[in-house]
């Protein structure tokens, strides 16, 4: 609606059906009357809009034409910007306010009537009625005349289309058709005019935020068409439309194009489908041209030796799609999800693919052990000292009798790869608490799947107990995480007071999560249940833990109290105390004798593993330590980065450097250096994924935009360029480990894989134990801790006891042998087995043709007879053992009660107050409650005697058993 000098009239108008109806605030004529238009089968009123209606002629508007313009009575079929121009003084001069609504003729005085064909044309109805009452006029509005000079009055006017009026003839000489008016969508200023008031005077409304409709509104500055633009704007058109045609409607795009543009939805999905199957494909079928793996040819590089070309292509193109994926910036989560998993699947499962076998011989005395618990009800730390900490193997034991599986077969082939995707889910947790884009995140995530050859995620206790320290750590960050910013000001003096304040003033890298009372204390509880399931399950692991929360507790990224490690630090300590009291009772040397040692520890860990191994097998070795090289390196350079941006990674930076304490506490049987890179990989993997990824979230946690570092010097580089340079180094990067993962993870091949006929040696051997048996594996040097290269111990753990024997690199030398044999009660068997002649060529120099020769000298002896014989393994025995000899009983090992002190009661009993007091404590800090202080000082009242004296109580036991049974 526009308010208008007239009366309350009706006029008919003809348009072009096949143009848009002109603007409701179109001027036309001299008297400057706007004219819309509107359906006339649903006629609906116009909002009501407010225009000045005294412009000038040279402020035209879109829809407008200057005075003594177009005539108002012509009726053409151009484009509807010709009929706009029309004027109405004739009408003007006999409206009167109040008078009832008549129709009269929109054509000029004068004009003959419209003959055209009623099919070619269309009739619209301008309907004005009286307005509603305006405001009286401000003072410091000015009175406003019409242009003309003619009185001006208040009406509002509404067009609507009506019904086609009835043919008429066409004119003998049609009129040419004006130029088409260039469209402008209409914009939505806010209208703030004049407008006319009763009696003539200029009223100004205040602003009003404009309706937003299909069509343009009254009043709404639009840009000038080219039939009201002035000359000098106009642009000429090649030919004018004809008249009702209607314009060319947008080519719609092709179904391949559609295809086209949506690529980046689904080709990284269908990439790495692609991928996954032509693995699955490469390794699964027989060995033929370009696919299969042929056993056989595995040599000192191990698998890679015998993988065909289209694996390693079915790789390259997983972790392309990977990237493709994150290229995007766009938090993917589900796809990225399964990307990872089918890499992981490739490279951690391809071992799973290849043989119908666990992998690594020591899995399958771990089965013995579940095996042995379920026999016998329980554990016992005399027949080996990992079962001092029986908790996984329990635990197992418990469920698959419960579930009624009697075979661990296939449990423990698939284990290194379930192992692999249970660790994914508590990493992308830890990687979802701190400050990164997410690039940085997923990245780090595939770098935590291709860096990880250690070999410590088969069927064991420390693969069990690495999820739960990867949980472990997730929800203190997650439940219990603390961000504090510095308050503190600069100090004035000393350089290194300046350096750690200016470090300790960084920005946090990590997020601030605020949760409930309730639900944290249900947290604390989950961590103390996972803390004591590790304890129980294994020695290195509860250490690891509690370094974790004690230097998040340090570095005040956690809102837990000191209260949480002092009650941790008594369950590990009163378990080794109480528990394995077998194990350490009168070898408390071997406990502690590595404290302090920390050269002698890397030395053991690294430079053994090298020196006299076969020149391409210490290739093999090499690309171990040069992941762990380059890993480092990358975590160095993204730490770096991150200072540089004033990014403080703590919690990162923790979980890298606290495992590495470790190295001073004992060689782990020359593994410690195994395991402190094992713990040390989710830190090194955030802060490496930063070497490449430094920057923050621009807003939100998952904001697809990055934040730019501020520099004194210019930009060299646009920084989408330079993330496009990053997102291809770190792909090229990605690509590399993952061929060097092969090479390090796989290496071994030679003496961990298992094959079915060592397998089913052993079978023989355990059919054939009754009512026990011995058994000789080969060994070129005689050692405390050597372990059998062969499936050893999956049944009748405690029936059969495994010595060694000595052998020598001339085959045909089998005096030790014999001796060995001679020396033995009957049910003494030698195994000679693929695995372990393996290991002897690529560690001790034996030559290549050891094997087959040495076979061939036991078959040849005249004392031994061959009992099982197998492709990669055989069975042998004396034929005839000395007169008298008879098998020994090996029944139940009973150890009897375990040795004790005279203060152990009263530690016990200190123990449980200290814990209840502890727990307690914990429980009312994370009430938050102003009240629960006084009673916090009063549980520590209670809590701080109880532990020293269970602390004491502790070290008098170790000192008591320990060296009064030596």
């Amino acid at each position: 609606m526009t308010t208008t000098p007239a009366a309350e009239t009706a006029e008919v108008g003809e348009t072009d059906p096949t143009q848009p109806a002109p603007s409701d605030g179109a001027r036309a004529g001299s008297g400057g009357e706007p004219v819309g238009t509107a359906p006339s089968e649903a006629p609906e009123e116009a909002p009501d809009r407010e225009v000045p209606d005294h412009a000038a002629p040279g402020d035209s508007r879109d829809g407008e034409v200057p005075k003594g313009g177009v005539s108002g009575g012509e009726a053409t079929k151009g484009p509807p910007d010709s009929g706009d121009g029309a004027s109405d003084d004739a009408d003007d001069a006999d409206d009167t306010p109040g008078t009832s609504p008549e129709v009269i003729s929109d054509r000029a005085p004068g004009e003959a009537p419209d003959t055209s064909d009623g099919d070619d044309s269309e009739v619209t109805a301008v309907i004005r009625l009286p307005a509603r009452p305006i405001s009286p006029p401000t003072a410091d509005a000015p009175e406003a005349e019409d242009a003309s000079g003619s009185e001006i009055d208040t009406t509002t006017e509404m067009r609507l289309p009506s019904a086609p009026l009835r043919p008429t003839p066409k004119p003998a000489e049609p009129k040419p058709a004006e130029p088409e008016p260039t469209e402008a969508e209409p914009a939505e200023p806010e209208l703030a005019g004049p407008v006319t008031a009763e009696g003539g005077t200029p009223e100004r409304r205040p602003r009003e935020r404009a309706v937003t409709t299909s069509s343009p509104l009254p009043g709404t500055p639009e840009p000038a068409s080219e039939a009201t633009a002035p000359a000098d704007r106009r642009e000429p058109q090649s030919a004018p439309r004809s008249p009702g045609k209607a314009a060319p409607a947008a080519a719609r795009p092709s179904r391949m194009t559609s295809v086209m543009q949506s690529a980046a939805v689904w080709l990284p999905p269908l990439l790495t489908v692609e991928g996954l199957i032509m693995y699955v494909l490469a390794l699964r079928v027989k060995p033929g041209p370009l696919r299969g793996v042929d056993v056989t040819k595995i040599d000192a590089l191990g698998l890679i030796s015998a993988m065909p070309l289209t694996a390693f292509a079915a790789i390259l193109l997983m972790l392309v799609a990977f990237f493709v994926t994150i290229a995007q910036n766009t938090d993917r989560k589900f796809l990225l999800l399964f990307q990872i998993a089918a890499i992981t699947f490739a490279l951690h499962g391809a071992s799973a693919l290849i043989s119908d076998e666990a992998r690594f011989p020591t899995a399958y005395v771990h089965a013995g052990f579940v095996e042995y618990i379920n026999r016998t009800g329980e554990s016992s730390a005399i027949l080996d000292a990992r079962l001092a900490w029986p908790g996984f193997f329990a635990l197992v034991a418990f469920v698959t009798k419960a579930a009624g599986v009697t075979d661990l077969a296939t449990i423990m082939r698939w284990t290194p790869l379930l192992s692999n995707l249970l660790y994914l889910l508590p990493f992308v947790l830890i990687l979802r608490q701190v400050v990164a884009t997410t690039r940085a995140r997923w990245f780090a995530a595939l770098l935590f799947v291709i860096v990880q050859w250690i070999g410590q995620d088969y069927f064991s206790s420390q693969g069990f107990t690495y999820a739960i320290y990867l949980a472990f750590v997730a929800i203190v960050l997650r439940w219990f995480g603390k961000v504090e910013p510095r308050d503190k000001p600069m100090p004035a003096k000393g350089r290194v007071r300046r350096l750690l304040a200016r470090l300790d003033g960084l920005t946090p890298g990590e997020l601030p999560h605020s949760t409930g009372a309730y639900d944290r204390v249900i947290m604390l509880i989950v961590l103390i249940g996972l803390f004591g399931t590790a304890t129980a399950s294994h020695q290195i692991t509860p250490f690891m833990m509690l370094g974790a929360l004690t230097g998040l507790l340090l570095l005040r990224r956690t809102s837990l109290s000191w209260a949480l490690p002092f009650f941790l630090g008594l369950i590990v300590l009163s378990w080794i105390s109480y528990q394995t009291v077998t194990f350490w009772s009168g070898h408390i040397d071997q406990l502690f004798g590595g404290l302090g040692r920390i050269l002698q520890n890397l030395q053991s860990n690294t430079g053994d593993r090298i020196d006299g191994s076969d020149p391409r097998h210490a290739l093999v070795l090499m690309a171990r330590l040069g992941i762990c090289g380059v890993i480092l390196t990358l975590a160095a350079i993204g730490l770096l980065r991150r200072v540089r941006r004033g990014v403080g990674d703590r919690a990162a930076l923790l979980l890298l450097c606290i495992p590495v304490l470790a190295l001073g506490l004992q060689n782990y049987g020359g593994e410690i250096g195994l395991r402190i890179y094992l713990f040390a990989l989710p830190g090194a993997c955030i802060l490496a994924a930063y070497a490449f990824f430094p920057n923050l979230p621009a807003g939100t946690e998952d904001a697809p935009e990055e934040t730019v570092p501020i520099r004194r010097r210019n930009i060299r580089f646009n920084p989408e360029l330079t993330r496009r340079i990053s997102l291809l180094l770190a792909a090229g990067c990605a690509m590399a480990l993952a061929m060097v993962f092969l090479v390090a993870r796989y290496g071994n091949e030679q003496f961990e894989r298992v094959s079915e006929s060592e397998v089913a040696a052993m079978h023989y051997i355990y059919d054939h134990d009754e009512p026990s048996a011995r058994v000789l594996f080969l060994t070129p040097l005689l050692g405390p801790e050597v372990t059998p290269i062969m499936p050893w111990g999956e049944r009748d753990f405690d029936k059969i006891s495994y010595e060694q024997v000595l052998v020598h690199k001339d085959p045909a030398r089998l005096s030790s042998v014999l001796d060995k044999l001679r020396a033995s009660p009957p049910n003494t068997y030698l195994v000679a087995t693929r695995a372990q002649a393996g290991y002897l060529q690529l560690n001790h120099g034996f030559p290549n043709d050891w094997t087959p020769r040495f076979r061939a000298a036991l078959d040849a002896h005249k004392d031994l007879k061959r009992v099982f014989n197998g492709e990669d393994a055989a069975v042998y025995t004396l034929k005839s053992f000395p007169e008298g000899t008879e098998i020994p009983e090996r029944g139940v090992p009973l150890g009897g009660s375990d040795p004790t002190s005279p203060w152990t009661p009263v530690g016990l009993a200190a123990l449980g107050v200290t814990w209840i007091a502890l727990f307690v404590y914990e429980v009312f800090r994370l009430g938050g409650r102003e009240s629960g202080r006084r009673a916090r000082r009063r549980i520590l009242f209670v809590a701080v005697p109880a532990f020293v004296l269970a602390l004491a109580v502790i070290a008098e036991r170790f000192i008591v058993i320990g060296y009064q049974l030596q």
